[in-house]
């Protein structure tokens, strides 16, 4: 590590080029930027007309959705020209001009560095300059992740400097990303002070600031029409909570957490108590309707008549599918959850136990079955595959990327079809039923695959298939 001490380190920028005489930096280069407001701060350079190297028309780029235009800039220094490292390993090093200093040009000194080895960080969203491990400059903003960790984001698609890459970092200049960032947390600390010592409105919370004095009134009221009602059932959906807001309490939904704060969706229908609580009733109302313990465990408590009905159902078309195979994956029960009898699964061996919400056996029974068919998918290796040519193809926003049908060690088949947009994607599989190869013709044969993957959704629709003798080849037909 660099023997020299930052924080009495002054760096001179001495090579500023003027944007007014034209003089650009190249291509992407990474530049230090004084502002015609006379602040700084950095990006990379993005021209208009990337052919054009004098062109002064484009953004300089500093992270994701964070640019700044090239008319509010004065001046720009290179920061890639520079390797500091054999300065910075001399000890006594506490100056270092980046280009000769001479009379009449201009100049600009940055000091007052901190490192993150030391446990100093910057304010969250503050753009800064940075001297990284290997002796290069840089520039990013701090995304805070929590107190104590975080990253320097430089470039768009979140392209970002880690905290292992920097040795010292100072303040540039306040933009107004950082300047929001701030005014939210003063808001927040004001927020927090009005909020020691909240009023409640005497109509509004009559019943006191308890939530589940509210919906037990509420639950009174859904048992006359569901008699089976609890509150656990009512609180499958997202819960509502009696909260400070602005100095005053407040009926809101719980909606989690964002970037570490919570989200409270305040309730404005209403005035009054018992309108919140005539609320509760219609907002709480499917969740209680589709918990009937009478539909939702028609055969009863023991969860193995629900699984042998689901490996029955399997067994028809995945005809290699066996007791093997089944339940790998995930491990179902029946258990109380708060009091009421819930269907629950966890993935493996490790994860706690999850409520899978359903209304009725039958769905239950569909839901084991979908992961007893990929189960049965995964047991079966493939031994072929013909993969569908086709150009672009756009699908509700996505675009395709791979359609793949696979033949499998049993001679049955599945297709994999993947599509994306600019930033995401997936991918599923699809069983082809033995149903299908029951069709005497090629033709009616994708009349009944297209029923299972559906032309509109999946980007390939009965003309692109039919005059494909290579995939009716692939197919046995």
């Amino acid at each position: 590590m660099f023997k020299c001490d930052y924080t009495k380190l002054t760096l001179s920028f001495n090579e500023f080029h003027n944007i007014e005489a034209n003089d650009m930096p190249q291509y992407g280069e990474f530049c230090l930027l004084e502002l015609k407001d006379g602040r700084y701060t950095a990006g990379k350079w993005n021209p208009d007309d990337y052919k054009n190297k004098s062109s002064t028309k484009g953004d300089f780029i500093r992270g994701t959705a964070d640019t700044v235009d090239a008319g509010e800039v004065a001046m720009w220094h290179s920061l890639e020209r520079y390797d500091l490292t054999e300065c910075l390993e001399d000890e006594e090093i506490g100056y270092i001009n980046l280009g000769p200093e001479k009379d009449g040009i201009h100049t600009h000194q940055i000091k007052g560095f901190r490192a993150i080895k030391d446990g100093r960080f910057p304010k969250s969203e503050q753009y800064c300059l940075l001297i990284l491990n290997n002796g290069e400059l840089s520039a990013g903003r701090w995304d805070r992740w929590k107190r104590n960790s975080g990253t320097f984001i430089y470039a768009p698609a979140l392209a970002s400097h880690g905290m292992d890459e920097v040795w010292a970092w100072t303040a540039l200049d306040a933009d107004d990303i950082f300047e929001r960032e701030e005014e939210a947390e003063r808001e927040k600390r004001r927020e927090n002070e009005l909020n020691k010592n909240p009023t409640a409105d005497p109509e509004k919370f009559k019943y006191g600031t308890d939530i589940d004095v509210y919906y037990e009134k509420a639950l009174e009221k859904l048992r006359s029409e569901y008699p089976w009602a609890t509150l656990t059932q009512m609180k499958k959906s997202l819960p509502y909570i009696i909260t400070p807001r602005h100095g005053k309490y407040i009926f809101g939904r719980d909606e989690g957490k964002i970037l570490n704060t919570r989200i409270i969706r305040e309730w404005t229908d209403g005035s009054t108590a018992d309108e919140f609580i005539d609320f509760l009733c219609e907002y709480t109302r499917e969740s209680v309707k589709n918990s009937d313990p009478e539909k939702k465990f028609k055969y009863g408590l023991d969860v193995k008549v629900y699984l042998d009905k689901a490996f029955e159902n399997v067994k028809k078309d995945y005809r290699w599918f066996d007791k093997t195979i089944a339940g790998k994956t995930w491990i179902y029960k029946i258990k109380q959850v708060g009091g009421d009898w819930e269907f629950v699964r966890k993935y493996g061996k490790k994860d706690n136990y999850s409520v899978v919400d359903c209304e009725s056996a039958e769905r239950f029974i569909e839901i084991v079955e979908y992961d007893y068919q990929n189960e049965a998918l995964r047991a079966n290796p493939v031994v072929a595959s013909y993969k569908v040519p086709f150009g672009s193809i756009e699908i509700h926003g996505w675009y395709l990327e791979k359609y793949i049908f696979y033949r499998l060690k049993t001679g049955d088949y599945k297709v994999t079809v993947q599509a994306g947009d600019r930033v995401t994607g997936g991918s599923r599989d699809f069983f082809i039923t033995p149903y299908c190869f029951e069709a005497k013709t090629y033709g009616e044969f994708l009349d009944r695959y297209l029923e299972i993957v559906p032309g509109a959704s999946f980007g390939m629709e009965k003309e692109d298939l039919i005059n494909n003798e290579d995939l009716k080849k692939f197919l046995g037909y």
